[in-house]
């Protein structure tokens, strides 16, 4: 797990002393399920091991709980719910990407994290258009790289979305 966190802590490094240009960006990518999915790394805060939140009564079923985060209390969420993915077993590649989504921390429960990836233009295309009922306003673009089919979220999108709507949550509703 430290080498995740060096290679990240490098990636934001790098990605901070570069100037800001529509040619490339980086995505942190991770599983769920049989899916790999990349999100904008510059929401990513950290990587922490995965260990069980306090569970909220009557939270969502997506809201998996609480951890405090070096004092700050952040809602725990498991995707799979929202991308109607496979159900998986805690084991130990399991982790929780700590975003940083509209000055809210949000943990994020995955399967396991891959690696850094800088994806320019040629490397996304556009998600395809699907039926009515078909939650794919959150997706910014599938990614081929190598061998490899990334589904790119909008993470800021997930997460304010109608069927988790955390970043929009105020203060007083138990979850900031």
């Amino acid at each position: 797990m430290d080498m995740i966190q060096e290679g990240l802590q490098v990636a934001r490094q790098v990605a901070a002393t570069r100037p800001a240009t529509a040619a490339s960006a980086e995505y942190l990518s991770f599983r769920l399920g049989a899916e790999e999915y990349g999100i904008d790394l510059l929401k990513v805060q950290e990587i922490r091991s995965y260990e069980a939140p306090t569970r909220i009564a009557n939270a969502p079923r997506f809201v998996k709980g609480v951890l405090n985060l070096r004092g700050v209390i952040m809602p725990v969420v498991d995707p799979r719910m929202t991308l109607d993915c496979e159900r998986a077993d805690v084991d130990d590649f399991t982790v929780v990407i700590v975003l940083n989504v509209c000055d809210r921390l949000v943990g994020v429960v995955v399967d396991s994290v891959s690696d850094v990836l800088a994806l320019g233009p040629a490397d996304i295309r556009p998600a395809p258009e699907m039926a009515v009922n078909s939650e794919t306003r959150f997706i910014n673009g599938i990614a081929s790289v190598q061998e490899r089919t990334l589904i790119l979220l909008d993470i800021e999108s997930l997460m304010a979305g109608p069927s988790m709507g955390l970043v929009g949550v105020q203060a007083d509703a138990g979850l900031a």
